[in-house]
């Protein structure tokens, strides 16, 4: 039913609205409710209920005055409750397969007046209470149910709030009055308690309400949209109360349950019985994004334990929100059953930088890790990794979060001792000649934070000792084309390096946008030590196609300054340019490589994927001390492309790729993980 147009003369601006913070208090529900936080009862449907008892009451006084008139000709065809006596009332009744039916009362005219019996000011409410009849009518026939149903729909129809049917003896007959007290128009509001609900959302919600009576249905409505605001942002709060003040203002109370306090609880993970955690509970409570005296938002809560499994060293986390008392606040209590902190592990992989033999690609490790060192959260690892000819020995400690540092940045010292292939820009060497591996010495330090949503900015100095050496381990400073290995043209080269690094990441789909800005700043703290600047960055953006997916990949780089020729750009191979070997293409101080990829689902795990790749060294190869690439009569650019399968498995997807060069090349390549 449309509602009554209202005066123009009663419309009121939205300054009407006026919002009071005030103290939360949360009525407790019945025992029985899902959520005891949440249950409410909908106070615009209470307050039907309220108006529907009275009008029963009425009518139920109604059918007692209707039954005191006499000898009026009104035709009987039944008993009813609450009528007088048969024999008192001359009402005769109907026996119908032995159950009486009610009484009917004949009723002439049927009129609806103010609660004083005068005739309503508006006809648009008296239009509006007439609409809801649909027994009522002149010259019928009613019983006490049928009017009792008909108070009831004008209750409904939201615009009264009392109606009291009247029975009046006329010498035309019984004529029905519904005398009925039309609600307040409604001129302002009051909201109490509403600290997080956007005043413009109570504005919007109340706007087209401004001068005109109050509904109670479009009242309900309103307060089910305040509700559905915070049940979409998992928000604890809801309108709580409603009342109509004298000069039509409406009294909102909202209730916001606030997080009273936080308990850390941690639970054995073979029995679940509360026990002693290894955590700190403050390391636990500084992830957390809910606070004491928020209102506990339970998205917000599904991304701390999102956020604390991210840790590490939790093995199932879970947060429960109880009552605090009568306090119309939260507790919550938050569950963690830990993982083992520390152990031991093995394993192995392959090289993608060797290719020469059918094992000399195999990588062995073994590594002792321990994830919560202190009980803060804090990594320790110590790894060693060994091949024919590469070897890896690193120490790693890493501070996930300084302590006293409220911008969440990181701490990662790092020992590193390696000897790895040189052959991606040294490789191709004559028969009979050994081959050149590179033995580092790296240290460091590094900080990092994120410092927009998606972006994580390092930072750090990292000092490297490196040099050239030949199978048996002796250092060189030539290879086998005469070309040096060394930017000193000492054995090894020494510098200092600060770096800088920037990091976009969409999201952890390998179809997401990434975006990785590098820079290196060789600092001459020592006449011999290397004086250069390099950069790289590489970006991915992926794009939906029906179930194909198209995956673009851009990468490139360049260097300034006197640096170690090994530390050239290699270009080719299974993370560049595929139907090359690794390194074939060329290396020079610059670099540019692009990859198009269309991946699509074949069955089950199984993707099938077509690939095109490109790669050159932008001309620089002969400005690399030595020039290797040219030595060694590599092109300096080139493409590939081909076909090739991916499956998934604990490791990552498991690459196997037939490629095609435009040297008419063919070759496989096989790899554990997607392409950089």
């Amino acid at each position: 039913m449309p509602s009554p147009a209202s005066p123009p003369s009663k419309m009121v601006k939205n300054e009407g609205i006026r919002f009071v913070s005030s103290s939360i208090k949360i009525p407790r529900p019945p025992i029985s409710s899902p959520n005891p936080i949440l249950s409410t009862l909908p106070f615009a449907r209470q307050s039907f209920a309220i108006h529907l008892d009275r009008a029963r009451e009425a009518a139920q006084r109604l059918l007692c005055s209707i039954s005191g008139f006499r000898g009026r000709g009104v035709l009987c065809s039944a008993s009813l409750a609450a009528t007088r006596p048969e024999h008192e009332s001359g009402v005769s009744r109907r026996q119908h397969g032995g159950r009486e039916d009610e009484e009917r009362v004949l009723i002439s005219e049927v009129l609806i007046r103010n609660k004083d019996g005068e005739t309503l000011e508006r006809a648009d409410l008296e239009a509006a209470a007439t609409g809801a009849l649909k027994s009522c009518r002149p010259n019928a026939a009613l019983t006490g149910r049928e009017v009792q149903e008909d108070v009831h729909r004008i209750i409904e129809s939201g615009f009264f709030c009392s109606c009291m049917p009247v029975a009046v003896d006329t010498r035309d007959g019984i004529q029905l009055v519904f005398q009925v007290e039309p609600n307040q128009d409604f001129q302002g509001l009051i909201c109490e308690g509403a600290n997080v609900l956007p005043t413009k959302f109570v504005e919007d919600a109340f706007r087209d309400g401004y001068g005109k009576i109050v509904n109670i249905r479009r009242l309900d409505e309103v307060i089910n949209s305040i509700n559905g605001w915070y049940i979409e942002r998992g928000l604890f709060g809801l309108v709580s109360s409603i009342e109509m003040l004298s000069g039509g203002i409406l009294k909102l109370q909202v209730s916001e349950a606030e997080v009273n306090n936080i308990t850390i609880r941690f639970l054995d993970r073979r029995t679940g019985e509360p026990t002693t955690g290894k955590t700190r509970p403050e390391t636990i409570l500084r992830q957390l994004s809910t606070k004491k005296g928020q209102v506990y938002s339970m998205l917000q809560g599904k991304r701390d334990v999102e956020t604390i499994l991210t840790m590490g060293i939790m093995e199932d986390v879970t947060i429960i929100p109880q009552p605090a008392g009568d306090t119309g606040k939260v507790d919550l209590v938050m569950n963690l059953v830990e993982r083992p902190s520390g152990g031991f592990s093995a394993g192995g992989g392959i090289s993608s930088g060797i290719t020469n033999g059918p094992l000399s690609g195999l990588i062995g490790s073994f590594a002792y890790s321990h994830r919560n060192v202190f009980g803060k959260n804090q990594k320790l690892n110590l790894s060693l990794e060994r091949g024919q000819i590469d070897s890896i020995f690193r120490i790693n400690y890493t501070d996930p979060w300084i302590e006293g540092d409220n911008k969440r940045t990181s701490r990662t010292i790092m020992i590193q001792n390696s000897r790895t292939p040189g052959t991606l820009v040294h490789g191709g060497h004559q028969s009979g000649h050994g081959g050149v591996t590179i033995a580092r010495v790296t240290a460091g330090i590094e900080y990092s934070r994120p410092f927009r949503p998606k972006w994580t900015g390092t930072t750090g100095i990292i000092y490297q000792h490196a040099g050239a050496r030949d199978d048996k381990g002796d250092p060189i400073i030539r290879d086998v084309y005469n070309s040096p290995l060394t930017a000193s043209g000492n054995s090894s080269d020494d510098m200092l390096l600060a770096k800088l690094e920037t990091v976009y990441n969409g999201s952890s789909d390998h179809g997401s946008s990434i975006f990785v800005f590098n820079m290196e700043q060789g600092l001459p703290i020592l006449p011999e030590w290397l004086y250069f600047n390099r950069v790289s960055a590489r970006a991915r953006q992926g794009v939906e196609i029906g179930p194909a997916q198209f995956l673009l990949s851009l990468s490139g780089g360049h260097v300034v300054g006197n640096f170690s020729p090994h530390e050239a750009f290699a270009i080719g191979g299974t993370n560049s340019v595929r139907g090359y070997e690794e390194g074939a293409v060329g290396s020079g101080r610059s670099y540019a490589v692009g990859s198009g990829e269309v991946s699509f689902p074949l069955y089950g795990p199984l993707e099938g994927v077509l690939f095109a790749d490109y790669g050159s060294d932008l001309g620089s190869g002969g400005t690399v001390p030595g020039d290797p690439a040219g030595a060694r009569g590599k092109p300096g650019s080139g493409y590939g492309y081909g076909l090739g399968i991916r499956v998934g498995s604990p490791l990552g997807p498991l690459r196997l790729e037939y490629a095609l060069n435009d040297r008419h090349a063919r070759r496989f390549h096989f790899g554990v993980g997607y392409r950089n």
